[in-house]
């Protein structure tokens, strides 16, 4: 464990709440391990530790609490425009280790949003290959990630292929991810 984690773990340790606890336990199911921790201060941490990079979101990552993984896709944001290969890689390794839509959505759009227009054609890709996952969250996931792009309407008919073939997903997450873009495109018009 890094010294950098170690730091991170008391803050967290510090700052919990039993509050905030049942509140991510009410609106997060399936958060496992949760310290309590409200997102302002997850917010300062990701600004305050961005400069340990990749490393330590990787670290934070593993080391599975709910808050650790937040703040592990909130860090990638910071930084993704150091590497957006790396982002990618990342947000793919990840997802295969995501239990929720709040990890789900953080690494689809906070870790992102630095490089969504410079790195489209690779986003896409990206959301094609886990739209064919079995995994219900990299599923979500495919959506998530090109959600942006719903203020474009050159990437309608490559979004529409996508929530198509996932539109009657036996999945809950999956269909509520559906009906964002959808609702998306309704607001468009």
């Amino acid at each position: 464990m890094s010294a950098q984690l170690e730091v991170i773990q008391k803050i967290l340790q510090k700052n919990a709440s039993a509050a905030a606890t049942i509140a991510h336990q009410k609106f997060v199911p399936g958060a496992g391990k949760i310290y309590g921790v409200r997102m302002p201060v997850l917010n300062v941490l990701a600004k305050q530790f961005k400069q340990c990079g990749f490393e330590l979101a990787e670290e934070l990552w593993e080391s599975g609490a709910f808050e650790e993984k937040i703040l592990a896709g909130k860090m990638l944001g910071k930084i993704a425009k150091q590497n957006p290969e790396k982002t990618l890689q990342l947000i793919e390794q990840f997802s295969n280790q995501t239990s929720n839509w709040a990890e789900c959505d953080t690494i689809g759009m906070q870790s992102i949003k630095p490089i969504l227009k410079i790195h489209r054609k690779e986003i896409f890709a990206l959301s094609k290959k886990l739209s064919m996952s079995k995994n219900l969250w990299q599923r979500r996931l495919s959506l998530v990630l090109v959600e942006w792009y719903t203020r474009d309407k050159t990437c309608h008919a490559e979004i529409n292929k996508l929530f198509n073939a996932l539109e009657n997903d036996e999945e809950y997450y999956v269909r509520k991810a559906v009906t964002w873009i959808k609702n998306n495109f309704a607001k468009k018009k």
